[in-house]
């Protein structure tokens, strides 16, 4: 069950990552402007149109953290420089990221070397990440 007042919270965090106001959404979305401050306020639950349309606007948005607070937002991860998988310099790299887990280093080394494989992101405890490209 969606919690109202942690839903408000989440909505303005969704607000304040876009620099724009309530208003703003309402008109971005074309959902009522009374709708949202009561979403706002904690008042009101979320429509499940209203769900739909901030997140058909917002691609960054994911599902399950603007209605649980679970996840990351903004939850697309912006692109690193492409790696050049013809060295094995990288492999090196994902050595030196993950000493403790060989399978993994192992795993991620085979699949930079994967046509198929088009990104690895590693993401680390502490908020940060690191992307590698084919």
């Amino acid at each position: 069950m969606v919690n109202s007042t942690d839903f408000g919270i989440r909505l303005q965090k969704i607000l304040d990552y876009y620099n724009i106001s309530a208003a703003e959404l309402s008109n971005q979305i074309k959902f009522n402007r009374s709708t949202i401050s009561h979403l706002l306020s904690g008042r009101n639950k979320p429509s499940l149109d209203f769900v739909m349309r901030i997140l058909q606007k917002y691609p960054e948005v994911e599902l399950y953290w603007l209605l649980n607070g679970k996840g990351s937002f903004p939850s697309i991860v912006k692109k690193s420089a492409p790696i050049d998988t013809t060295t094995t310099s990288e492999a090196i790299k994902i050595e030196s990221i993950l000493p403790s887990n060989r399978h993994l280093t192992e795993v991620a080394s085979c699949s930079l070397n994967n046509p198929d494989v088009d990104q690895i992101v590693i993401f680390f405890k502490d908020g940060t990440f690191k992307s590698y490209k084919n």
